[in-house]
Order: C-alpha cells, then structure tokens, then sequence
C-alpha cells in the first residue's frame, strides 16, 4: 500500500515532519510518500493562504496518481483540511484531512476535548470545521498565538507556548483529550501525551490510520453526489491545466 501524504504549503521542513510522524505509525508494507506543492503559500495561516494553496495540493495529487506506482489514499496534512472536497472530486481513492481525522478520534477518546491550533486568525476556521463534523458541542479552539513556521525553529518558544496552551486547556476546558491545530506539530504528540497525562492526539497519524484501514476493506470514495469526477470543459487563462479530462 502507497500513501501519499501532502503539506499544502511549500515548506519542506515541514514535509519531512509530517512523513516521518506518518512512517512512525504506518503498518509493514506500507510506504508512506510525503510531498509539497512547487507553488503557492510557504505556510496557511487563514482563508487567503487556504484558497491559494488549493491548485498546488490538486496539482500534486493529480501527479501522483498518474505516476507508476500510483497510490492508494491520501492524507492532506494541513489542519484547515485545506482542498479536502476538490480532493475528494479528483479521486476515487479515499482521501482523508487531519483535522477530520484527529477531531473524529478526539471524541472516541473522552468525552470534551481541546483543539490547540497556532494562531488566533484560524480559530474561526477551526470552528466552522468542528461544526461541519458534528463534534462542535464536545470542543474548544484554542490558539497558542505562535506562527505556522515557528515551529519549525526551535530557538523560537513555540513548543512551550503550545505546551502552556495545552495545560489551560485541561484546566479551564474540562479537555479529557487534547488536538494537536497544526500538522507542524506532528512530532510533538507522543512526549506531550506522556507529560500531560491526557490523550494528545495529533492529525497526520491519525489520519494515516483511517486511510489505511479504508483501503484494507477496500472502500472509496462515493461518486454518485458531490463528490462526483468533475465535467470536462475548458478552464481559462493560467487555470488551463486544471482543466478536468474525461473519465475512462
């Protein structure tokens, strides 16, 4: 089995995080492929960088499914589950986003849980998220006010202003489990669960799990609604080679 795991953003760094975190959990025999867009947004911080780094995430799935050997899911490993319908639309294989993912597991984990994202400008986004997966009612959003590429410095007190955001969390929220906002804290999970004496549950291994098992009972993603192929027509301008081919 071939996963391909996506950072929407162009910072590599952050790439080799996520595959990492992805391969520390994935099962024998499967391979775990990370990549990044060549273009857009070098981090995703709000609905501006969201929008633009959709082209850029479709592109590079688009490319791995026509390349030998194709794969067999995929993980969009931003928090904003940034491009997840489109995503959907261009493949027939399951495609999972993180904050799906992590929120889904959070609540088979305990009963409340807190979200602890990076800055205030994407908790609204967050929000909406928890709203559009029913699990609004069981969360809080809580912003570590630290930029996305902050912590990929570990010189800049990132780490600890995620690690003080956590504590309130559990203190003031009632949080039985904590979300990891952001796939930049991938490798974070695992000692924060061990020293905070809650669940910490990060997206990208989390999803990589959900995907795996999908692929073993041999499910994929309906295309009979909305998350039929697209229709082929022209598409203008620099858009062109987005335009969608027909199906075979």
């Amino acid at each position: 089995m071939r996963i391909l795991v996506v950072n929407p953003n162009t910072t590599a760094s952050m790439t080799e995080k996520a595959g990492a975190a992805a391969r520390a959990v994935a099962a024998p025999g499967t391979e775990i492929v990370a990549a990044n867009p060549a273009m857009g947004p070098a981090s995703i911080e709000g609905y501006y960088d969201e929008a633009l780094a959709v082209p850029g995430l479709l592109e590079v799935i688009a490319a791995r499914q026509r390349a030998a050997p194709g794969i067999d899911g995929v993980v969009i490993a931003c928090f904003d589950d940034v491009g997840l319908d489109a995503a959907r639309c261009l493949s027939a294989i399951p495609v999972v986003g993180i904050c799906e993912a992590a929120m889904k597991t959070a609540t088979l984990l305990g009963g409340r849980f807190s979200v602890v994202t990076t800055m205030p400008r994407s908790v609204p986004a967050l929000e909406h998220l928890a709203e559009r997966y029913g699990v609004a009612g069981r969360c809080r959003v809580r912003a570590a006010g630290v930029p996305v590429l902050a912590l990929e410095d570990p010189a800049s007190g990132a780490v600890e202003r995620v690690r003080e955001t956590i504590r309130q969390a559990i203190a003031e929220d009632g949080a039985e489990s904590v979300v990891l906002g952001c796939a930049g804290m991938a490798d974070l999970a695992r000692a924060l669960t061990a020293e905070m004496g809650v669940p910490v549950v990060d997206g990208v291994t989390a999803a990589v799990k959900l995907v795996e098992g999908l692929a073993v009972l041999g499910l994929r993603t309906g295309k009979t609604g909305g998350y039929a192929f697209p229709l082929p027509k022209p598409y203008a301008g620099e858009m062109a080679r987005f335009a969608p081919a027909p199906q075979p």
